[in-house]
């Protein structure tokens, strides 16, 4: 059993892949917050080493196995994180579903696990969140967005639509859930982010990032900090980050 924390709050990020997920545990635990990393199962060894280099800089962070999808899986966790760790401060619902296919070749299945993933488990994580940190008066729930969440591009017809669908869920939540005391707020990364996914279809990605033209974790993640210390006078709702060079 891990020892007690000694952290003020807790900060779980639901999928903390290699990159931008990653970078914002790491943010996050820097300011103090006994961070709460996940991904699938079939992740757990990789978000063990996070969760262990993160310890070894001198913070606090644990890996959990989820599946976001699954109502009681995300609710017991949440659980937890009050009852073991420390009082839920943030919440980052980081999962991407990035996928591609002509909407001709787009299976049923391909759609809805999308959603599921993209949608429903954006839900499902914001709704748990909002019930304990609603009664306390306060808290910060952040959603990563994408292009895909304000127009939906040639071949995205899944992706677009669970993005639509998680940045209108974010507006929701915004308006009920502000006067609450919970800030809300969606995050539309415009652009190729760093990491193991990128630089494995971007033969010139090491030109690319010398050029500032790929989006840098850690700089996207100085953004999700700031946010939850924005004082409530002043809330953004909605931030866009890309890169100097992308089109938009």
């Amino acid at each position: 059993m891990a020892e007690p924390s000694t952290a003020s709050g807790a900060c779980l990020v639901v999928g903390a892949g290699d990159g931008l997920g990653a970078a914002i545990a790491r943010a996050f635990a820097a300011e103090g917050l006994a961070v709460c990393v996940t991904r699938r199962p079939r992740h757990v060894e990789e978000l063990e080493a996070l969760a262990a280099s993160t310890r070894e800089a001198g913070r606090e962070a644990q890996a959990f196995g989820l599946d976001a999808r699954v109502e009681r899986e995300v609710a017991a966790l949440v659980d937890r994180i009050e009852r073991d760790i420390a009082p839920l401060e943030v919440l980052v619902f980081n999962i991407g579903a990035n996928v591609r296919f002509p909407v001709a070749e787009t299976t049923t299945r391909v759609y809805q696990k999308v959603w599921e993933m993209a949608a429903l488990a954006g839900f499902l994580a914001g709704r748990e969140a909002a019930r304990v940190m609603a009664p306390r008066g306060r808290g910060t729930i952040l959603f990563t967005g994408a292009t895909a969440s304000l127009r939906g591009g040639a071949g995205y017809a899944g992706f677009a639509g669970a993005k639509h669908a998680l940045r209108a869920l974010a507006q929701s939540m915004a308006r009920e859930l502000g006067p609450q005391g919970v800030h809300v707020a969606h995050v539309v990364v415009d652009g190729a982010i760093d990491g193991a996914f990128i630089r494995s279809i971007t033969p010139d990605w090491e030109e690319r990032l010398a050029r500032d033209d790929i989006l840098r974790p850690d700089e996207i993640a100085k953004n999700y900090v700031w946010l939850h210390k924005q004082h409530r006078s002043a809330w953004t709702h909605e931030m866009d980050l890309r890169p100097w060079s992308e089109k938009w």
